[in-house]
């Protein structure tokens, strides 16, 4: 039986794309990286991380350096950042049901809790943050410890084949929303548990 409902952040239940092309953008000029702009962001989402990284020459051995400048420009920018159309009435739904709500996110605590205080969402009562892309495996098998939750207890729902990825390896199921930073292009090879294209459509799969 679920009882907790985890999310992504960024792409899944915020529309970061102004704040993430204005912070990198200001790297891309300080390091020589390729500058993206909004027009790019459909051609980026059918990418692999690695192919963009290539597009954009930026190599991944930097991410330990970038990761946390990029994540303060970022929150200089979050005003620029909303909830995609739905997402409020889709967690107000979720508390009626009786589900808990989490994030783990790659991005920094600190903005997202800004971000849930600026649109007064008082349902998500855990955080969890990486400096890490690539370690949301071990916060959720950390969630799912300290909340003595069995794995069948919990479903994520993400935007990015890292996710699944993530899911997988922690052996959870995930929801995969198409309004995010990966196109299906990018993920169908993983094969998500269940796909949607509205946020309404979480209530319906849960």
């Amino acid at each position: 039986m679920l009882k907790y409902i985890i999310f992504d952040f960024d792409g899944t239940l915020a529309d970061s794309k102004m704040a993430f092309i204005s912070s990198w953008n200001i790297l891309a000029e300080k390091y020589r990286f390729k500058e993206i702009k909004f027009d790019d962001i459909e051609t980026l989402k059918k990418l692999s991380i690695k192919e963009r990284c290539k597009l954009l020459n930026f190599q991944m051995y930097k991410l330990p350096i970038i990761i946390p400048q990029f994540y303060k420009l970022y929150r200089k920018s979050i005003n620029d950042v909303n909830l995609f159309d739905g997402i409020k009435d889709m967690l107000s739904g979720l508390e009626k049901k009786g589900y808990k709500t989490a994030i783990i996110s790659s991005n920094s605590k600190e903005n997202i809790l800004f971000f849930l205080k600026r649109n007064q969402i008082d349902c998500v009562t855990n955080v969890l943050c990486s400096g890490s892309l690539f370690s949301k495996d071990k916060l959720i098998e950390k969630f799912l410890r300290e909340n003595q939750l069995e794995s069948s207890e919990v479903i994520y729902v993400g935007d990015e084949k890292r996710d699944l990825v993530a899911c997988k390896k922690a052996g959870i199921k995930m929801i995969w929303v198409s309004w995010g930073y990966d196109s299906i292009e990018a993920i169908q090879g993983e094969k998500p548990d269940y796909k949607v294209h509205k946020p309404s459509e979480i209530l319906t799969v849960i």
